[in-house]
């Protein structure tokens, strides 16, 4: 029978032991606090199905038509980049990617790339539709924000 190995260093092991115990207590603090930073994904279907709305009614108008009847259904949304912004003096975010769409009534559903800016609400709590409008004096971005649609 072969003798039970011995540690020859008992402090050594406890001192990785605090420290291996302190690393995961800060990767769990860091990757807690990335977490609010995102929307979820009910966010961004909300958000994407205001921004088509918000498009198709425009289109509507510009062509004197009437708009479509309800909102799209959007999903399946792969978001492929997030970047960090200021909106309106706000955090926000620039969100690209795809996502899957239909019109009300219509049995087709559309495949497309999106381009999306988020406002972070006052209290980090909620999200809102940003629009860039240009610039108002040649140097700033002016936004159009619309709260989005409670589900």
């Amino acid at each position: 029978m072969l003798p039970a190995p011995t540690t020859p260093f008992p402090l050594l092991v406890a001192l990785r032991r605090v420290v291996a115990l302190c690393l995961c207590v800060l990767l769990s603090l860091t990757l807690s606090a990335c977490g609010g930073a995102q929307p979820s994904q009910k966010v961004l279907l909300s958000a994407l199905g205001l921004q088509i709305d918000l498009t198709q009614r425009s289109i509507a108008d510009a062509l004197q038509l009437s708009s479509a009847e309800g909102m799209p259904q959007v999903s399946r949304v792969r978001v492929e980049s997030q970047q960090p912004l200021t909106i309106g003096g706000s955090k926000g975010l620039h969100l690209t990617g795809r996502f899957d769409w239909r019109l009300p009534g219509d049995p087709i559903r559309v495949d497309s790339a999106f381009d999306l800016y988020l406002q972070r609400g006052e209290r980090g709590q909620s999200w809102r539709l940003a629009r860039p409008s240009g610039s108002s004096d040649g140097t700033t971005q002016d936004w159009i924000i619309d709260p989005l649609p409670i589900a």
